[in-house]
C-alpha cells in the first residue's frame, strides 16, 4: 500500500491578493465568501452566476474560462461540476506554478483547503487530506465548541505581549518557554 499523501499545513495571508474562482455556482459562493473574508481580491469567471455572488464585492468576467484569466493570480479555485474544465484549470495552473484547488477532487489540488472555525484571532483548521470533507466539518465543530471568550481574549493579550517579549528575550526559546507559562497559567 502507498503512502498517504502528507500536507504542509499552513495559512495563506490573501489580503488585497488576486484570486480567481472558476464557476458561479452554489460551491463557488462557498468559496469566494470565505476568500473575501480574508480580504483577497476575488474574480469570478462563469457565463452564470448565482444572484447572491452578484451582490458580493467581486469582479465578474460573465463568459467561459481563459487560460488568460490565470495572469497574475495568487491562487485560483476551480468550483464547478465540469470535470474536464476543471482539469483543464488545474492543468493551466500547474504550468503557471499557481497554487489552484479543485472543490472535491485532491488529486487535482496543490492545495486542499480545510474546514475552518474562526473567532477573533483564533481559527481552528481541520483537514482529512482530502479524503472525507464531512468528517473534517465535524471535527472542526467539535475542536470549534471549545474555544470561548476567555480564549479569544488570551490570544489577544499575547499578541500584545510579543513586542514586549522580542525585547525582553533574546532568543527564540526564552520567548517559547515565556510564552507556554503564560498560556499554562491562564488556562489551568
Amino acid at each position: 500500500m502507498a503512502a498517504e499523501k502528507q500536507y504542509y499545513m499552513a495559512c495563506l495571508d490573501l489580503e488585497g491578493r488576486s484570486v480567481l474562482v472558476v464557476g458561479g455556482g452554489r460551491i463557488a459562493l462557498e468559496k469566494v465568501t470565505g476568500l473575501l473574508e480574508c480580504g483577497a481580491d476575488v474574480t469570478v469567471v462563469a457565463p452564470k452566476i448565482r444572484p447572491e455572488l452578484r451582490e458580493l464585492p467581486i469582479r465578474r468576467l460573465a463568459r467561459r474560462y481563459e487560460r488568460d484569466d490565470l495572469a497574475g493570480r495568487y491562487l485560483v479555485v476551480a468550483a464547478t461540476e465540469i470535470e474536464a474544465l476543471n482539469a483543464s484549470v488545474s492543468r493551466d495552473a500547474a504550468r503557471r506554478s499557481l497554487l489552484c484547488n479543485v472543490v472535491d477532487d485532491p488529486a487535482k489540488c496543490s492545495v486542499i483547503l480545510p474546514a475552518v472555525h474562526r473567532d477573533g484571532p483564533i481559527a481552528i483548521a481541520v483537514s482529512t487530506g482530502g479524503a472525507s470533507p464531512a468528517l473534517a466539518k465535524r471535527l472542526r465543530d467539535e475542536f470549534a465548541s471549545q474555544i470561548g471568550p476567555r480564549t479569544v481574549a488570551l490570544a489577544r493579550e499575547l499578541r500584545a505581549r510579543r513586542p514586549g517579549a522580542k525585547q525582553r528575550f533574546a532568543t527564540y526559546d526564552e520567548r517559547k518557554e515565556y510564552f507556554e507559562r503564560l498560556v499554562e497559567e491562564a488556562l489551568s
